[in-house]
């Protein structure tokens, strides 16, 4: 690796961490506070916002990126698309929006980084490829959608958010090569020790909402380039995705309000059975490790990608019936 992109990314993390501490003070000042409630696992009001940080870091190391050449037009206009979803989950955090504006927001910007793309060309299965680009894309800006608004659901512990952003975008860089993964994992870096147990600031929807986004760019860009089949990306993700939608899942089939705030997710429950959220979370980058290693396994071999997907759903399937031991979802 070029010793300019390690200073970059040292750099980038230096000032992911210095902001931090900057946009703390300012939502203590304004009073920009996560005050605890029945989705909470924190018990005192901390500040939130922290995400700012994160979003103006990466804007930094996009801009490093142009300039050096170094970041392919297209993935840029797709990563930069992400700019309104930003600034609506600023105004989220401090003024509360209406659900369905931010949605509308999500599926605007979804759509413009999918068109940016040039839509979801091909999926890989390994042993063949689907290549209808239309009925791939519209499953690519629901995709999209969808884990924009997921990876907001499992921002819910200290730490857990930012290190999945952190391993998972180490883990593509690693399969691509890619140094774009790298500088969004220095962005969220500096920010981790500041929302390490227990929390000084929060991320807020202003770094979830575009941590989700820019993930998902990422995993659809990589499948066009066949740099990464989509599936490999799926299996990197799966420890986010599958609890999510699993408790919601199981929400459903219980009758409840999906609306209403809950603290059902695995890592929650855990979390309620007495665990501290610093060992929930490094036990989630633990799993993230074998799902990583299911990962480059199926990658590098193409007839096993569908079969790597569903080993590592059977992985996370028996990780949450031993969180239903620990904590029974019915509570």
């Amino acid at each position: 690796m070029p010793t300019a992109t390690i200073i970059s990314i040292i750099a980038l993390t230096l000032i992911s961490y210095v902001l931090t501490h900057y946009v703390r003070k300012a939502a203590i000042k304004k009073s920009i506070l996560d005050n605890p409630n029945e989705r909470s696992s924190h018990k005192t009001p901390t500040p939130r916002g922290g995400g700012v940080a994160i979003v103006a870091t990466w804007f930094i190391g996009l801009a490093y990126l142009s300039l050096t050449q170094a970041i392919e037009h297209r993935l840029l206009l797709a990563l930069l698309a992400g700019i309104p979803l930003a600034a609506t989950g600023l105004l989220d955090d401090v003024l509360s929006l209406s659900p369905k504006v931010r949605l509308l927001v999500q599926v605007a910007c979804a759509s413009l980084a999918v068109f940016f793309l040039g839509g979801l060309q091909v999926f890989d299965l390994g042993f063949a490829q689907l290549t209808t680009a239309l009925p791939l894309s519209i499953v690519g800006v629901v995709g999209m959608v969808w884990f924009i608004n997921l990876y907001n659901f499992i921002d819910g512990i200290d730490g857990y958010a930012a290190m999945e952003a952190i391993v998972v975008s180490v883990a593509m860089f690693v399969i691509t090569g890619n140094t774009v993964c790298l500088f969004l994992a220095a962005s969220v870096l500096g920010f981790l020790p500041w929302n390490w147990q227990r929390a000084k600031i929060f991320m807020g929807d202003v770094g979830s909402t575009m941590l989700g986004f820019n993930l998902a760019v990422l995993g659809l860009y990589f499948q066009n380039t066949r740099e990464m089949p989509l599936i490999t990306w799926l299996i990197l993700t799966a420890l986010f995705w599958f609890d999510a939608s699993l408790t919601i899942l199981r929400r459903l089939r219980n009758k409840e309000k999906l609306s209403e705030a809950h603290r059902k997710h695995a890592y929650q429950r855990i979390v309620q059975a007495g665990w501290p959220h610093q060992r929930a979370t490094l036990t989630g980058a633990t799993i993230n490790l074998a799902l990583i290693a299911i990962a480059l396994v199926s990658k590098h071999i193409p007839n096993l990608l569908v079969a790597g997907l569903a080993a590592a759903l059977v992985l996370l399937h028996f990780l949450v019936l031993m969180a239903d031991r620990k904590f029974p979802f019915a509570k």
